[in-house]
């Protein structure tokens, strides 16, 4: 079993923050992150959105909805136009017994994806997740085939421009991406599927081919284990692939409480998934979601671990009953707060700001690349104003 990577920026809150401090000059997309930064920022205003239909940040940006915080849909079709990519998590393809089965077309609501076209030009990409057996999957050229019969016939029946495939994170879990041969077959099931994918035009743009985005997960060290999706990977998917949704979120946990995805740590990945001394890096870092939480995590740091993901409403909630005071942690970038319950237990708060937000715009911007947010019905409105 792989050794976990260890945490520098695992928190203790008496000792490892600082205190209030006023923030490095950032050049600002908005004037809104003026006051942002000097952390005086009223409640109320963080519920509005001033800007819902110019786009500030010009490389492409992929946003992800839920159903179960179905006020993203809300979001998705006021701010469309600040959207280049909608994926709406939607489907499952799973086996039962020897067949092969795609669940989910339940979720869609055709009426919203109508709303969303006329209202912007944002590509419907539904993310579809590959829970099916990959031993079965992988090694049967069958079961290649029906997945990417099932997976074209969905995109051609509901009109969508493609699919987000998300599937190496299960492979990982499942242990087969350890065993070379098996990892080689991974790598040439996406291909097929994105050739496949590619030969098929849309009926809304005969110019177009169906678009395939593939999640993958931040490698866990510089030192890659065989379940890490690496630079080599990239290269290899580069032609069969339109783009790369990286997250590059979740950094901490209850167990190790911290910011939610430290900028230096976001950049490191980067630098070890794009190298720059290779000639085709620009075109690969353009191919690159990289990812942008939009919710926060409320960690309790004494009396024991625990806690867990909070939204925009949730957040909010604490800010008007606790009134903390909020801290830059300048060594990931993000914003933070402490409090005690009425239990007299003590908790630290990490939720996005624009500050935070400019700040990782500014780093994908360097790069070449877009980004993707998870996901956009956790966040606050006054997010929007400066994509």
């Amino acid at each position: 079993m792989a050794k976990k990577r260890e945490r520098r920026t695992g928190l203790n809150a008496d000792r490892q923050f600082e205190s209030t401090q006023r923030v490095r000059a950032v050049k600002p997309l908005d004037s809104r992150v003026e006051t942002d930064r000097k952390l005086e920022f009223p409640i109320e205003n963080m519920k509005s959105s001033e800007n819902s239909s110019s786009r500030n940040f010009k490389n492409p940006v992929l946003a992800y909805i839920t159903p179960w915080n179905s006020q993203g849909y809300d979001m998705a079709k006021k701010f469309s136009n600040k959207f280049t990519h909608l994926s709406p998590v939607w489907y499952e393809l799973k086996s039962q017994g020897t067949k092969l089965v795609l669940e989910g077309r339940h979720n869609a609501d055709e009426g919203w994806i109508s709303g969303i076209r006329s209202s912007g030009n944002a590509q419907m990409l539904p993310r579809l997740v590959l829970e099916a057996n990959p031993v079965d999957l992988l090694k049967k050229k069958k079961q290649r085939d029906k997945t990417i019969e099932l997976i074209i016939a969905e995109c051609k029946e509901m009109g969508y421009d493609g699919i987000v495939l998300e599937s190496w994170s299960r492979w990982a879990a499942y242990g087969v991406l350890h065993d070379p041969d098996m990892r080689s077959l991974a790598l040439q099931f996406i291909r097929q599927l994105g050739q496949a994918m590619h030969a098929i035009s849309l009926e809304q743009s005969e110019s177009q081919s169906l678009q395939l985005v593939y999640v993958i997960g931040p490698p866990r060290s510089d030192r890659l284990e065989g379940y890490d999706f690496g630079p080599e990977d990239l290269r290899s998917l580069d032609d069969a692939v339109d783009g790369f949704s990286l997250m590059t979120y979740d950094f901490s946990g209850p167990q190790n409480p911290g910011p939610n995805a430290p900028l230096k740590w976001i950049h490191s990945i980067l630098q070890l998934l794009i190298d720059v001394s290779t000639h085709e890096h620009k075109r690969l870092a353009k191919k690159i979601f990289m990812g942008i939480n939009f919710y926060g995590n409320d960690f309790v740091v004494s009396g024991g671990l625990g806690g867990g993901p909070i939204v925009g409403r949730e957040y909010l909630s604490l800010l008007e009953k606790y009134k903390p005071e909020l801290h830059w942690e300048k060594n990931s970038a993000e914003h933070f707060f402490l409090y005690v319950d009425n239990q007299d237990v003590k908790h630290v708060v990490f939720y996005p700001s624009l500050l935070s937000i400019e700040t990782r715009l500014q780093e994908a911007l360097s790069w070449g690349a877009g980004i993707s947010i998870w996901e956009i019905g956790q966040g606050l409105e006054y997010f929007f104003d400066i994509l």
